[in-house]
């Protein structure tokens, strides 16, 4: 008992020091934001199997937020070399299937083949090595700050993921850059790909690149290119021309790699369907190690949402109830579907930035700061990203085609205050204090109060065509 108080004191410490780690950010005086853009990525990675594509992290509300977001295009039989991470990373799936690994020292290698009858002329050892999972569109996949980790499309189609790394997490001792370190291959450099190209683009789009150049990109290198062959050579007990393997000297393949004759794992099959772990049975994180921990759960599915209306749309969360690890993280995400021309309640979020990517459609997003103004009343499409700083409120409205969208909030349980519907604000005043504040006559002020019995979704085209009691 004495070790689970301790236990759980050490947990809530950690909580309490990340969140006042961010706070101190926020209130810094630099978040005076009075714009905020529909962006896409500013920069890409090249490579062989594949190409990564990057927001630009200086961005005024990328930067007041603490984080950063990138996205991956990999190719069939496409492998993203291993790497690990300067702050804790969500990925979530938007096209495609795979298989993926994460490495942690210490953990046990509990997948491993079965004995091989061996000749005197073929030697073979047993391979063993840590857990491999399954992941398909719609997982969000949590990665530990500093845990290496790879990824492999084992699909026919494009596997595209979106990766959204906390860099104001306690868990990053450094700045606020985005690292990646690299155990494999040779990241080319985005300006020396970028050359030549940059110069042919016309437009907007050339000069968001050229803006994206100012402050630092987000780093990248193999770590094992630092040390010299020698001394690597007699650590991994290999030869030197192994050893400038590992550094990746000769390799032009970049960070996604193509493995042409499939890559042979051990791996166990795919189950076809996956029940959602019960929050209940999950526990509070503390029963799992570091090595059980799980790591992934899907949020596609509509018989999985957690708010649902059928004319409206749906919109499913996973928190640290329902995966444990986000706990250690302070993160959550959430998926969200709004059908042809419904609207999301206006809202603000109490305790999170919430950083929203398009994975479909479109939407006229509004949202409004403390003084009242908009700083952002646009379309957001397919494939851009937009920041929602914690307490902005926020509208969305869905067009002809719907909208859908995944986003990830820097709070392992992020709370939502609604403006409008049944658990909203104005629903829990008294008549007489929305009449006095509002100005309106007592009856309509009832009117406004319980216009919507809805609680988050509104479907759209049901504005009332009465006017005010005064003026009928």
């Amino acid at each position: 008992m004495a070790k689970l108080i301790l236990s759980l004191l050490s947990f809530l410490l950690l909580s309490t020091s990340i969140f006042a780690v961010r706070q101190a950010s926020w209130q810094q005086g630099e978040c005076q934001i009075s714009r905020i853009n529909a962006e896409e990525p500013s920069y890409r990675l090249q490579a062989e199997g594949g190409v990564s594509e990057f927001w630009d992290h200086n961005n005024d509300e990328f930067q007041c937020a603490g984080v950063s977001l990138h996205r991956h295009r990999i190719r069939s039989k496409g492998l993203i070399l291993p790497a690990y991470h300067n702050a804790p990373v969500l990925a979530y799936v938007v096209q495609g299937r795979g298989i993926f690994g994460v490495l942690i020292s210490g953990c046990p290698e509990t997948f491993e083949s079965p004995p091989q009858q061996q000749s005197r002329e073929s030697i073979r050892t047993d391979d063993r090595h840590q857990r491999i999972e399954h992941f398909k569109t719609g997982d969000i996949i949590a990665f530990p700050a500093g845990a290496a980790h790879w990824a492999y499309n084992t699909g026919d189609e494009e596997l595209i993921v979106v990766a959204f790394q906390d860099t104001s997490n306690n868990a990053n001792q450094l700045d606020s850059n985005p690292r990646s370190f690299h155990l494999a291959g040779n990241p080319q450099n985005p300006e020396e790909q970028e050359q030549g190209g940059r110069r042919q683009e016309k437009g907007q789009g050339s000069r968001r690149q050229e803006q994206g150049q100012g402050g630092r990109r987000h780093e990248h290198g193999n770590v094992f290119r630092g040390f010299d062959a020698e001394t690597l050579a007699e650590a991994f007990l290999v030869d030197e021309e192994t050893a400038r393997s590992l550094q990746g000297q000769n390799d032009e393949r970049g960070h996604i790699i193509t493995v042409k004759s499939g890559l042979q794992v051990i791996s166990p099959p795919l189950r076809r369907e996956e029940r959602p772990r019960n929050a209940a049975a999950a526990g509070n994180g503390i029963e799992e190690t570091i090595c059980s921990a799980q790591v992934r759960q899907n949020i596609d599915k509509a018989s999985r949402a957690d708010i649902y209306n059928p004319r409206a749309g749906r919109l499913t969360t996973v928190n640290s109830l329902s995966l444990p690890i986000l706990g250690l993280f302070q993160l959550s995400a959430a998926r969200g579907v709004l059908y042809k021309n419904a609207i999301m309640s206006p809202h603000w979020f109490v305790n999170a930035h919430s950083i929203v990517y398009v994975t479909r459609g479109e939407a006229r997003v509004q949202i409004v700061n403390h003084r009242g103004q908009a700083v952002f009343d646009g379309q957001a499409r397919e494939g851009q990203a937009l920041v929602v700083p914690q307490n902005f409120a926020v509208v969305k409205q869905a067009g002809e085609q719907g909208f859908e969208w995944v986003e990830f909030n820097t709070n392992n349980n992020a709370m939502i205050n609604t403006l409008s519907g049944r658990t909203s604000a104005l629903r829990g005043m008294p008549v007489d204090v929305v009449a006095a504040s509002y100005q309106i006559p007592r009856e309509e002020a009832e009117r406004l109060k319980n216009s919507r019995s809805e609680t988050l979704f509104f479907s759209g085209g049901q504005r009332a065509e009465r006017g005010r009691v005064a003026s009928a």
